[in-house]
């Protein structure tokens, strides 16, 4: 049985902020549709903005199936595994939000971000709101050596333009895999 805490500090923040990678889950309304679960990466890309608050950057990528369910309906967990050290597997629960690149607000929210990589094809920042704070043992992840991030992401919109990437998102990323909108 893991253990359930009042917020996310000290040594689960550090804890969390260590991981080169943790995973988004996130389903649309109702009983139908798919739920989906996405890995995450890349230094400087998350951040721990409070006891309560979380962000990380967006980029453009094959499916927005994050950015649809937020919009339908806020729900989201975030889950932070430990692939060397101790076993611990971290979950924030919570409301998201994603400001996309077209929003007024986006360009004051990269300022939360003090180490980002390329930012050119990020097309949004996704907020979330903490209500549930939980770890468990983790006594079955593998242990694994991290090397290095993948720079493909970054290399592969570094070709693209400004308005090539409006139109990826109009095309690529217009509706979930459940026909959902997306931005």
């Amino acid at each position: 049985m893991g253990t359930v805490y009042p917020a996310l500090d000290g040594r689960l923040r550090e804890f969390v902020e260590a991981q080169p990678m943790f995973f988004v889950a996130t389903a649309p309304s109702g009983s139908g549709g798919h739920v989906n679960v996405s890995p995450k990466g890349m230094r400087g890309t998350f951040v721990v903005l409070g006891p309560h608050r979380v962000a990380w950057l967006d980029y453009h990528g094959s499916g927005a199936e994050t950015i649809a369910h937020l919009r339908d309906n806020g729900r989201i967990t975030l889950m932070f595994c430990a692939f060397d050290g101790p076993p611990k597997i971290v979950r924030l629960h919570g409301r998201g939000v994603a400001t996309p690149v077209t929003d007024p607000g986006f360009g004051a929210l990269l300022a939360d971000f003090p180490q980002p990589p390329d930012v050119h094809a990020v097309r949004a920042v996704i907020g979330v709101t903490v209500d549930r704070v939980s770890d468990s043992c983790g006594y079955a992840v593998p242990l694994m050596d991290y090397r290095a991030d993948r720079d493909l992401l970054l290399t592969s919109h570094s070709r693209r333009t400004a308005e090539d990437l409006v139109a990826y998102r109009a095309t690529k990323n217009a509706a979930s895999i459940d026909g959902l909108p997306v931005f």
